[in-house]
């Protein structure tokens, strides 16, 4: 089943599996949400659901913002995010989604936005190397340097490394183990880290990446001859 929740990263922490390993995992407060609206197939040409996460007081919301929420009733949430899941044509507006709908094992995808770090230096931002500080480099051994740029093409390309923001973009970590839920206060802990700083909005669904489980017959391999020495070692004795 396709399950999707907004939440809030709260920090990391190391909690201890049962062979008494230490696991970094990152704590997060994920719903309640609710259900704000529901996109059909008939209407929309698709299925997805939209879901409400933190309320806030009415003064804090548009009056556009207030006449779209006010179809889920008394929801007036702070962020909304739409999910596309494949059993959205059962839930309702107004149905609530809580942080049980994930159990430990699931593997999810965390969406949020990164640690913004300013206006940085193609060194700081890119790892490129200085120049020299001897023969004629000056002040300028932290600068990105020439270009390449000739006649032709009389341009940079796109892509080029150089100075510019760093950070504060968008960015999915894929394949995280849920390791604990806690549905009475509300939190999850997912192994390892998570994009964005303490207090930042995360959007967690199932992840994309299908992990097969090894099963008994992983390690047997397709090979007829090893097939057939399997059956008869004397056969395997024979060719060695």
């Amino acid at each position: 089943m396709e399950k999707a929740i907004i939440g809030k990263k709260i920090g990391m922490t190391q909690i201890f599996d049962e062979a008494g390993h230490a696991v970094p995992v990152t704590v997060i407060e994920a719903g309640p949400c609710t259900v704000v609206q529901k996109k059909t197939a008939e209407k929309d040409g698709y299925e997805a659901i939209q879901l409400g996460y933190e309320t806030v007081p009415e003064r804090k919301l548009t009056k556009p913002e207030l006449g779209h929420l006010k179809k889920a009733g008394d929801a007036r949430k702070k962020t909304l995010k739409e999910f596309k899941l494949a059993k959205a044509a059962e839930m309702n507006v107004g149905d609530e989604v809580k942080v049980d709908v994930f159990a430990e094992g699931d593997r999810v995808d965390v969406t949020g936005i990164s640690k913004g770090h300013g206006y940085q230096g193609v060194i700081k931002r890119h790892g490129a190397h200085r120049l020299k500080e001897t023969h004629g480099s000056g002040p300028v051994v932290r600068h990105a340097g020439s270009m390449g740029a000739n006649s032709d093409p009389s341009r940079i390309f796109k892509g080029k490394i150089g100075a510019g923001q760093m950070g504060n973009e968008q960015v999915t970590v894929l394949n995280l183990d849920v390791v604990k839920v806690d549905a009475e206060l509300g939190i999850l802990a997912v192994r390892g880290a998570i994009p964005g700083p303490k207090g930042g909005i995360v959007y967690l669904r199932n992840s994309v990446i299908n992990v097969k489980e090894k099963g008994a017959a992983a390690g047997i391999s397709s090979n007829p001859q090893k097939a057939s020495a399997r059956v008869n070692p004397q056969k395997a004795s024979a060719r060695g």
